[in-house]
């Protein structure tokens, strides 16, 4: 339950940053509605729950292999949790879109599921926050990647969910600035597992 809460609070935080995919959800929820927004999110997240179980389970091979020493793996781990950290707080949101057709709610999920899944620099950036994260230094590591992966997946699910709903109901209100504070929120969450993972 903890790596499972874990996990939901770092997919919610690695979601939250609003860049070409976001600018994308937030517009299809402007323009066909909130159920488009959220599937486009869902999307997203369906690709990062792919490279981050890719990730997880050969993290979890190589930690087996190694027969737990595997400090050299959360020490790189840690370190990029504050470079991601770090990067996320001082990025700005961003101000154009990810390039996607219009193709009614199943589109609108597969659109994004291809433009996120064909970024492999995903898989490195998982393999770093579970290294760091430890994933599989308990005694049933294959279990451990496996409720991580489904905390990462429905935390990234409930951001977009949150995302588009906020969207929709608070069209106005949706500035760059707030937008801006989402991004320096999320920042510091993922600096503080960083620093967990040096420090635990």
């Amino acid at each position: 339950m903890d790596l499972f809460l874990r996990g939901l609070l770092i997919g919610f935080s690695i979601a939250a940053p609003v860049g070409p995919i976001g600018v994308l959800c937030i517009r299809r929820t402007l323009s066909d509605g909130r159920m488009s927004g959220f599937l486009s999110g869902l999307g997203a997240a369906s690709a990062d729950m792919v490279y981050g179980a890719l990730a997880a389970f050969g993290l979890t091979a190589v930690q087996d292999a190694l027969l737990g020493r595997s400090d050299w793996l959360r020490l790189v781990g840690g370190m990029f949790l504050l470079y991601l950290g770090l990067r996320t707080f001082f990025s700005k949101p961003a101000e154009r879109a990810a390039g996607a057709p219009r193709r009614g709610l199943f589109g609108a999920y597969l659109s994004t599921f291809f433009l996120t899944i064909t970024n492999p620099l995903t898989i490195l950036s998982f393999l770093a926050i579970f290294a760091g994260l430890r994933t599989g230094t308990t005694s049933n590591g294959y279990a451990s990647a496996a409720f991580m992966v489904s905390g990462v997946f429905l935390g990234s699910a409930a951001w977009w969910l949150t995302l588009s709903t906020g969207v929709s109901l608070l069209r106005e209100k949706f500035t760059p600035a707030l937008l801006t504070w989402v991004n320096r929120l999320a920042g510091i969450i993922i600096f503080a597992f960083g620093v967990a993972a040096l420090l635990l």
